[in-house]
């Protein structure tokens, strides 16, 4: 049932049946960026600290690097159906796990539940509808993977308010967690499902309602691609794209209040909120809008406008300070839909370089940037933070250092973006062989 063969598309099967299906599991695993909302009950239920409550999340976020790196390869040979599956087996009985430890209040089960296995299904997830979906729409694969993706930045606009009405309900002491991490589990057991049923692979004649582009030539396999500089450039490129934007998306609700303590319309916690979901909402948006941008105006281009439009933003906030509420709230969507674009690009843009041959492999290795920049990101902002509060600075000096610093990762992951070059022919795969004609036998009529 799960093999690649069995899904092959039937004639007339529509193509815009696959993005859906990408985005059931998308949708799924985007609950990551959900997390904090049970930072406070995990916090007062068991007393732990800010950085031990985080664990959980920063052990999915460095799975899902490591299990896309390290299951590309098997993602690729076993097909999206097999991956889906493996992702919602994964993630849901991540949350399982969690329970149980919540419930047991052994928090050591709920790091290796939601961030371990969990963290395996995002990793896997993830990456599971991508080579897919570029094989769908050779035409507009920017569009297409961003449609997808996006769903993993609008994952937490569903999960956040839906996690809080489960606390809520519940309660907000371990039965309480214990019982909401059930529910979720099961519900998106049941909703990553129907994109495991939905999904299908195309067959090798193009669809009728799919135009193609003349027949590419680079193929590029995933060990091969990992010798070429062309991959290692997009690396620095994604990691400190990832990089700048995490870190005001990791910090953003402490960094809106302490940026505007000092003045006369200080930041409250409602509107704190409310600007961690302009920024959800802005992180989403940028992965579909960006991405079908760089379907027209090309990869490198719009990586320009990523990296050297968002070291602009930042030197604004840094520049203008606490002195416009509008400035700061404006830069920072930006920022942010860069950081989104940015994700829903790389995939297309691996594909342009490596061809399609195994660019679900290629982009899974990629995503150990991700990794990264997961650690880098908030390591940055919340050190040089603490480190401005123990020398005694407050409000918008507390982040100008980092905000400077992210300056310069940028501007080195745009001379990176720069340096990429078409994939030297010495890396390609040869072509597939054509099957050798059929020899009529000897006597039989021409």
């Amino acid at each position: 049932m799960l093999a690649r063969s069995r899904i092959v598309a039937p004639p007339g099967w529509s193509r815009w049946l696959v993005p859906p299906a990408a985005l059931s599991v998308h949708l799924a695993i985007g609950q990551a960026y959900a997390w904090s909302v049970f930072k406070p009950p995990l916090e007062s239920s068991l007393g732990l600290s800010g950085t031990a409550s985080a664990l959980p999340f920063q052990v999915a976020i460095v799975m899902l690097g490591l299990s896309a790196a390290f299951g590309g390869t098997l993602v690729e040979r076993n097909g999206p159906r097999w991956a889906m599956a493996v992702s919602a087996v994964c993630f849901s009985s991540g949350f399982l796990v969690a329970a149980l430890g919540a419930a047991t209040r052994q928090y050591w089960l709920v790091v290796l539940g939601y961030g371990f296995i969990g963290g395996v299904g995002l990793g896997i997830g993830y990456i599971s509808p991508v080579s897919t979906l570029i094989r769908w729409f050779p035409d507009r694969p920017g569009m297409a993977t961003g449609i997808a993706i996006m769903g993993f930045g609008g994952g937490a606009l569903i999960a956040s308010p839906w996690s809080a009405e489960l606390l809520d309900a519940f309660g907000r002491g371990t039965p309480g967690i214990a019982r909401t991490f059930l529910v979720m589990g099961v519900a998106y057991a049941v909703f990553m499902t129907l994109g495991v049923l939905l999904v299908r692979v195309p067959p090798d004649a193009p669809p009728p309602d799919a135009p193609r582009p003349a027949a590419a030539t680079v193929r590029v396999s995933a060990h091969r691609a990992l010798r070429t500089p062309q991959f290692w450039c997009l690396w620095v490129v994604l990691c400190t794209n990832v990089t700048a934007g995490i870190g005001i998306l990791e910090k953003a609700a402490p960094m809106i209040t302490d940026f505007f303590a000092g003045t006369s319309a200080p930041v409250g916690a409602a509107a704190a909120a409310g600007f961690v979901g302009l920024l959800s909402l802005a992180n989403m948006l940028g992965r579909i809008v960006w991405s079908s941008v760089s379907d027209l105006a090309g990869r490198k281009n719009v990586y320009r406008l990523y990296l050297g439009a968002g070291a602009l933003m930042y030197l604004v906030i840094a520049l203008v300070g606490d002195g416009s509420k509008a400035v700061f709230i404006t830069c920072a969507a930006v920022i942010l839909s860069f950081y989104g674009g940015g994700f829903a690009t790389v995939p297309a843009y691996l594909k342009d370089l490596f061809g399609t041959y195994q660019v679900g492999a290629v982009h899974g290795r990629l995503l150990t940037a991700w990794s990264t920049a997961g650690i880098l990101g908030p390591l940055i902002v919340n050190a040089v933070a603490d480190a401005g509060k123990s020398a005694g600075r407050t409000g918008a000096d507390l982040y100008t250092t980092s905000f400077f610093i992210m300056i310069g990762l940028l501007t080195v992951g745009f001379v990176a973006n720069e340096l990429v070059r078409p994939v030297h022919p010495r890396h390609h795969e040869p072509p597939p062989e054509e099957e050798p004609a059929a020899v009529p036998e000897k006597g039989a009529a021409p």
